[in-house]
């Protein structure tokens, strides 16, 4: 399904961000069975942008959507996620640039909890989902933008207790 938001956004120095209203992932944790946090993450089509690196799903905001609408939507898309079991706690923008014509382009990562891993099932934009223990995720070949914002993120999320309960 195409949205509004579909698109490049050029910055000021040539590179290109996609998303006209800018982008959002979902960092989706989940107790392991020995109750440390699990983060799911996409492998990356190769076709892709940044191909073959790890990252969240996550995609294009659309004009109409929050960060946490358009990242849970995509994370949908994505993965095939049950999102009725996500809980969003918070969100951070995690990147942004200024685009050219005083355009504006974000990343917004939203942090949510599962009560469990769910299962999923990947879509084209994948070539493999993963749940990956959290002290795991910086071992992967991360896309650039995630691994540039993992350890920021991470010292976020140690501050928000992983819910274990089923929201339902």
């Amino acid at each position: 399904m195409r949205g509004d938001g579909d698109g490049w956004v050029m910055s000021e120095s040539g590179a290109r961000f996609w998303g006209r209203y800018g982008a959002a992932g979902l960092l989706l944790r989940a107790p392991r069975p020995d109750g440390s946090p699990a983060v799911l993450l996409q492998h990356r089509a190769a076709w892709s942008h940044q191909g073959g690196t790890w990252g969240l799903p996550g995609g294009a905001r659309d004009s109409h959507e929050t960060a946490e609408q358009a990242a849970v939507r995509e994370a949908h898309e994505e993965t095939g996620l049950a999102v009725e079991l996500v809980v969003v706690r918070t969100a951070v923008v995690t990147a942004e640039v200024a685009g050219v014509g005083g355009t504006h382009w974000s990343y917004t990562t939203v942090i949510a909890d599962a009560p469990e891993m769910l299962e999923t099932e990947p879509n084209l934009e994948s070539a493999e989902l993963r749940w990956v223990a959290e002290d795991d995720v910086g071992a992967l070949p991360l896309h650039p933008g995630f691994a540039a914002s993992w350890d920021g993120l991470r010292e976020l999320i140690a501050t928000i207790p992983l819910l274990t309960n089923d929201p339902r």
